[in-house]
């Protein structure tokens, strides 16, 4: 069997959307293990494309398959091995936190007393071992994610599809999540959506930037920033004084604080300037967060050509 994620061409438009594609020709390889992470703004499609990924939702052209199984024509076989938490999700208030997961595990075909072990163990994962019993609606809005992400791991499912799931989860417990989520990342394939970027910087093995249903963007960390015109980014305290910069980007932040983003040249020269002047400074190569502004707001490099 064929082994990858492989979208062709895949578009969605939505009935009464006078003809916007959510999703606009959407195409990409890729293998089907470790973390694959989309970004993008709300309205770019992530949650539409991972839909249709998840056998949710009927493209309105193109095809899509999972490890030779077309998301369409195999759907019954994909479903076997696939695990969601849709962005949507809720837990019922008034079930349990076991009960939510075992219920889950009960509607997917596993016997009662398994079934029973599989949901305290997974909620056990999450850090939720204490809470085993606890009526949902008793449970604040980011353990109830929490609940919700136990039922997917409680699962045998390969293939597992996250919509932004740390989304109302402390700092903490969001860093705790990821472990976690790496972890499982080992042996299955997880797919997930979020507005953290440093989650998918995190996480990620491959990273996806979906603008207004195109594809702008897609690779590595390191691939995304060979795709920008700057890949290293200084930062200078609030009131110093930036120098002169031949080539590349000076900004100034809300706080104070200015941005150079330049090229490894100008960044070692910059560098040397600022420590004989004595000037607090940090150096690094460019986040996500510079990467996915610049593709999104400013173009790529190759994006700006005429």
């Amino acid at each position: 069997m064929a082994s990858g994620l492989d979208c062709d061409s895949l578009t969605k438009v939505y009935s009464g959307s006078k003809g916007r594609r959510a999703l606009d020709g959407v195409s990409f390889n890729l293998p089907s293990k470790g973390v694959f992470s989309l970004i993008g703004m709300n309205g770019a499609g992530k949650t539409t494309l991972v839909r249709i990924l998840a056998t949710q939702l009927q493209p309105t052209a193109g095809r899509a398959s999972i490890d030779g199984l077309d998301v369409m024509k195999d759907a019954k076989k994909l479903r076997d091995r696939i695990a969601c938490v849709p962005q949507e999700a809720r837990t019922a208030p008034f079930m349990t936190a076991k009960q939510t997961v075992l219920s889950y595990l009960l509607w997917r075909g596993v016997g009662y007393r398994e079934a029973s072990t599989k949901a305290v163990e997974a909620l056990s994962m999450v850090g939720l071992q204490n809470q085993v019993n606890e009526l949902n609606r008793k449970l604040s809005g980011g353990t109830r994610r929490k609940v919700l992400v136990a039922t997917v791991l409680s699962s045998d499912a390969d293939i597992i599809f996250l919509d932004e799931p740390t989304t109302g989860l402390d700092p903490i417990s969001r860093r705790e999540l990821w472990k976690l989520l790496t972890n499982l990342a080992r042996d299955r394939f997880l797919i997930l959506t979020t507005h953290y970027l440093e989650e998918a910087e995190e996480l990620a093995n491959a990273i996806g930037i979906l603008h207004r249903g195109k594809l702008v963007g897609l690779g590595t960390l390191d691939q995304l920033r060979a795709s920008v015109r700057y890949q290293y980014s200084l930062m200078l305290s609030p009131g110093q004084e930036p120098p002169p910069v031949r080539e590349g980007e000076v900004t100034t932040g809300g706080a104070g604080q200015t941005q150079i983003l330049t090229n490894e040249t100008e960044a070692q020269e910059i560098s040397k300037s600022l420590l004989e002047k004595g000037t607090r400074f940090s150096l690094s190569r460019v986040s996500l967060d510079d990467i996915f502004f610049h593709i999104v707001h400013g173009g790529s490099e190759e994006d700006s050509q005429p």
